[in-house]
């Protein structure tokens, strides 16, 4: 079981240090997961997710994988915030002297996110392949970024 590594209040305190204040309720174990399968997993596999999960590799959870989940885990999140879901459907939140932010605003926002997250997750790959020796669970011919990778617009097939 992986969802021990990261919890929703150190999503919030590692990847959404903007200042404002954001409950850990608004971050689910769901969040996590889909950020966990969608981009940590095609670089570390599910071995070492799992033996971390059990409570091997404190340093490469702590320093590595809990910054990348969480990063990623708020580009997922991120959307979501902008607006509510009720009975009335899909509305803006409101109700204080607060304004939306702007289409170009949440753009730029989103595009920070997603590039903070990708250095997140190269530095993770970065040390795996530099400890490679000492985690015998990862496997680096099934790290997705040996393979493919997408920097400057531009899809790369290494």
């Amino acid at each position: 079981m992986r969802s021990n590594i990261i919890t929703p209040a150190e999503v919030v305190a590692l990847a959404f240090t903007d200042g404002g204040y954001l409950s850990p309720d608004v971050i689910s174990e769901a969040d996590i997961a889909v950020a966990v399968e969608r981009w940590i997993l095609p670089v570390v596999g599910e071995a070492l997710l799992e033996a971390v999960a059990a409570g091997q590799y404190e340093e490469l959870k702590e320093e590595y994988l809990k910054p990348a989940i969480a990063l990623y885990t708020r580009l997922v999140v991120q959307p979501r915030l902008a607006a509510a879901t009720g009975q009335l459907g899909l509305t803006v939140v409101g109700g204080t002297p607060q304004r939306a932010a702007s289409d170009a605003l949440r753009s730029e926002l989103s595009r920070a996110i997603r590039e903070r997250a990708k250095t997140a997750l190269k530095r993770l790959s970065r040390y795996l392949d530099a400890h490679t020796s000492e985690v015998a669970e990862y496997d680096e011919k099934c790290n997705i970024l040996k393979r493919c990778s997408c920097d400057g617009g531009f899809v790369q097939i290494l």
